[in-house]
């Protein structure tokens, strides 16, 4: 039985302009598509009149497929609904499903609407980074000679660049969650690493505008979780950044961190929750209503020229229900904004004590009265015997008084300021001086890329990251204090003389910078174009002669997962050992375990971070 005889009528354009016909016939087909399930047919019909007056219409209709000419009563429109493109559909007919065929129309075209301004947004947006690339890259290279220039140049391209990959990265998990393909990768992290991870990369914006950021860690009792600590990082970064943004110059953003338990009955389960309040602009009732909403963004000229593709915070919703968590969020305009997000995590076993601590004594060297207390509720709760002091001075007189005594100090702690004052790093130097043989860790909010370098040459075995908690203090301790300095001296790039390491990379650009990178290791590099070369030099060569293989996934003749397979199913001796790990620019969770179910050892990402690049070297070196 057919369907209901149901009409729609959309003038397109005068005859007299025909390189539009059928412009809108498409595009009201287009709308009715979402009307399928209700098994309404689609045709297309044409009224004529005078020349002078004669229009087009897109007709659809309850009959079949068909394209024929009829006749257009205007007397029999009973509904009209608005296009984005300035043209009115006209609806035909009484039908009594008509009123929910008509509000599929018009989600259709509310639809279509969006797509389209974010298509304008995306273009705006895209094009703004891609135009800093292009236009630094040519003042580059026409002071190539002025050393200062380009330097200045790089640096805002590699700005620019992070932009670019932000607002790709957005689409690329809008597309993801929308087709039902995001998933959670469960991973052990710290959320230690996780906070200080969000203040570095808060940092830039929160000082470029001058606020006064403050993070609460006192409300959390369990350190160690399993979850996707790179999702949570997306989430909470998203918010700070957002506060950031959205508050004036010499705002306060303040972010409280804290756990709880959870209400399942499960032992090993807690809420982690996240908390965001700053003093900006806030927000009205009605946009905190579509806030979600894929592509929407504040519209108003106090922020007009925040960058931004309105993905944001409906990516934050959708990767939060994925998780199973909750956000709220309360704001006012002129009142500021205060996120609430609490997401479920299952907590890892915290563990006890290191070994590695037994009978041993420490110096910790901390000025600041509310740091010394976390010191003193940390390792005094644990048994592990530490002197303090909060100067350079005091700091001197201990070590003689050790020496004297014959209790010398198996390591010192340098911590956040002193009383004395100074510049971390040069305390560290002096002491080296002062106790050649005592280790030395940092602990610091600062990132450890930026100062590695000279905090090493400093005497500096370790750093670890505030805020600080149990298990990362403790087992840094443990481990500095039993073992021998690192064997790189303090380079940023491992020794790997007399090594080899295969480069599998069939893009000219992309084994270029990766042959460069890999080059200041003193290390061998063999290059293959594609799976079938990196398998041919991979055979020819003796069992153990490379210390790592690098795989790029996407290469022609033979891709990477397949190269990956002939490798560990040969008969060679190093088959199953040889370190083989991808790298590629596919980098969502799904892509990291197709990685490892084809063998390979890990992932790294492109574009290539040198630091997680070294690390994967310094690894498979062993």
């Amino acid at each position: 039985m057919f369907p209901p005889s149901f009409s729609v009528f959309s003038p397109i354009v005068p005859r007299s302009r025909p390189e539009r016909k059928g412009e809108s016939a498409f595009r009201a087909k287009s709308l009715l598509q979402s009307a399928a399930a209700s098994s309404i047919m689609v045709s297309e019909k044409s009224n004529r009149r005078r020349e002078s007056m004669s229009r087009e219409y897109a007709v659809l209709s309850g009959a079949d497929l068909l394209y024929k000419t009829a006749g257009f009563d205007g007397e029999t429109v009973t509904e009209t609904v608005p296009l984005s493109d300035g043209k009115t559909l006209l609806v035909a007919g009484e039908d009594p499903g008509q009123a929910e065929l008509l509000q599929k129309l018009r989600e259709a075209e509310e639809t279509i609407s969006a797509k389209e301004l974010f298509l304008s947004n995306m273009s705006h947006d895209m094009r703004t980074p891609m135009n800093a690339i292009m236009g630094m890259t040519t003042l580059a290279e026409r002071h190539i000679d002025e050393k200062a220039r380009v330097a200045d140049a790089l640096s805002k391209i590699e700005v620019a660049s992070g932009h670019l990959l932000s607002l790709i990265n957005n689409v690329l998990d809008m597309s993801r969650i929308n087709s039902g393909r995001m998933k959670i990768d469960e991973q052990r992290f710290s959320i230690g690493d996780l906070l200080h991870d969000l203040t570095i990369l808060s940092k830039p914006l929160v000082e470029q505008k001058k606020h006064d950021f403050i993070l609460d860690t006192e409300g959390v009792t369990t350190e160690n979780y399993l979850g996707d600590a790179l999702r949570l990082r997306q989430i909470y970064i998203n918010i700070i950044s957002n506060a950031a943004k959205y508050t004036e110059d010499g705002g306060v953003i303040r972010v409280t961190v804290s756990d709880e338990e959870s209400d399942s009955g499960e032992k090993d389960r807690r809420i982690l929750v996240f908390r965001c309040t700053d003093n900006g602009i806030g927000m009205t009732k009605e946009f905190l209503g579509r806030i979600y909403d894929p592509f929407e963004r504040v519209n108003n000229t106090t922020v007009s020229k925040i960058e931004g593709t309105g993905l944001g915070m409906s990516i934050v919703k959708r990767i939060i229900d994925v998780m199973g968590g909750e956000i709220r969020i309360d704001s006012a305009p002129g009142q500021g904004t205060d996120v609430l997000i609490r997401i479920p995590l299952r907590a890892e076993e915290q563990g006890g004590v290191p070994e590695g601590l037994s009978g041993k004594r420490f110096l910790i060297l901390e000025g600041d009265e509310k740091a010394s207390e976390r010191y003193r509720r940390i390792l005094g709760k644990d048994g592990i015997p530490f002197t303090r002091v909060s100067s350079v001075a005091d700091a001197l007189d201990a070590l003689a008084d050790a020496d004297v005594n014959g209790t010398k100090y198996d390591l010192a702690v340098i911590g956040q300021s002193l009383t004395d004052g100074g510049d971390k790093l040069d305390v560290a130097a002096y002491l080296a001086k002062a106790a050649p043989s005592l280790p030395m860790v940092l602990v610091s909010e600062d990132n450890w890329e930026d100062i590695e370098y000279r905090a090493e040459r400093c005497g500096i075995r370790a750093f670890v990251p505030i805020p600080f908690f149990r298990l990362t203090l403790e087992k840094v301790l443990s481990d500095v204090s039993s073992d021998s300095r690192d064997a790189d001296g303090g380079s940023e790039f491992p020794d790997l003389t007399g090594r080899r390491i295969l480069l599998a990379e069939d893009n000219l650009i992309n084994r270029e910078i990766a042959l460069e990178i890999l080059g200041m290791t003193g290390a061998q590099i063999d290059a293959a174009e594609n799976g079938e070369e990196a398998v041919r030099l991979y055979e020819s060569a003796d069992p153990g002669a490379y210390t790592v293989i690098l795989m790029d996934v996407q290469m022609p003749v033979m891709n990477g997962y397949e190269a990956t397979g002939r490798i560990r199913s040969s008969k060679r001796a190093d088959a199953a050992t040889v370190p083989i790990y991808a790298m590629t620019a596919n980098t969502f969770a799904e892509d990291v375990a197709r990685a490892k179910d084809a063998g390979m050892d890990g992932h790294i990402a492109k574009p290539i971070d040198i630091n997680a690049l070294m690390q994967v070297l310094r690894k498979a070196r062993g």
